[in-house]
């Protein structure tokens, strides 16, 4: 027997009816389950289904933390990158799962570290400004060794999965998503060297708000804390990543093509 976790967008139609029916099948097919809700802690059990769009698969891989537990997204939004199936799949999705006809695709996962906290990033950690008409000085170390200080909008620090979120959109590099590896990216840097940095998944990156600026600190969209001058936060790898059940071949670049209407010229 199996247990399902389902996480469900309060605000994406049709998705509390397709976990009370999913659930049903399962009850029917010897199968338990649950509904995870705001706030609720997610206990141990074989497979998370989101239902929603990427914020609900955001929101189901901090509720898994660390642990092993695979995740399958149920899209019930526009063409995500991180969902799997349509909600006419699912039954179908979780008896090839069930039966073992499935594979699970790692992502990478960004261990951010502020004073005695560690949240867990699969998108991106964001250092931002607090005040519109000024920018923000950011220390950036890697390794603990000092390479520049931005004057910048803000700074983003991605996984490869999160390459195609924010830092897409301020002109970052897109990188395939299973690979590993740190980008990070000034926003709107107001000063010559504004390029991005790929850094090696193994390297440990530091960023102190220096001066009398204060920042915002955001973690995969979620806002975390305010950071005064000279507050330290620190980025690495973490030491487990993300699971994503995969019923086919990889088609990142088939999303991709289709998310930016690309053509076959």
């Amino acid at each position: 027997m199996a247990t399902v976790a389902f996480v469900v967008h309060p605000d994406r139609a049709g998705g509390p009816q397709l976990a009370d029916e999913t659930s049903a099948w399962l009850r029917a097919n010897g199968h338990a389950s649950l509904v995870v809700t705001a706030g609720d802690a997610l206990p141990d059990v074989d497979l998370v289904v989101s239902l929603g769009g990427d914020g609900t698969m955001l929101h189901s891989i901090a509720l898994v933390g660390g642990r092993e537990i695979p995740v399958l997204g149920v899209n019930l939004g526009h063409l995500g990158y991180l969902t799997e199936v349509e909600p006419g799949e699912l039954n179908r999705a979780l008896e090839r799962f069930l039966a073992g006809e499935h594979r699970l695709e790692m992502r990478m996962t960004l261990d951010v570290v502020f004073g005695d906290s560690c949240y867990r990033a699969l998108n991106e950690a964001v250092l931002e400004k607090q005040t519109s008409g000024h920018t923000v000085r950011l220390a950036l170390t890697i390794d603990g060794e000092p390479l520049v200080t931005y004057a910048a909008d803000g700074l983003i620090i991605a996984t490869p999965t999160g390459s195609t979120a924010y830092n897409l959109s301020v002109r970052g590099p897109i990188c395939s998503p299973t690979h590993r590896a740190i980008v990070v990216t000034p926003v709107s840097a107001h000063m010559l060297f504004d390029r991005s940095l790929v850094l090696d998944a193994d390297q440990r990156v530091g960023v102190t708000v220096l001066e009398d600026n204060r920042a915002r600190l955001v973690v995969d969209g979620q806002f975390i804390a305010e950071l005064d001058a000279g507050c330290p936060v620190e980025l690495r790898a973490s030491e487990t990543g993300a699971a994503l059940v995969r019923f086919g071949p990889p088609d990142f670049h088939r999303v991709l093509r289709a998310k930016f209407g690309l053509s076959d010229r």
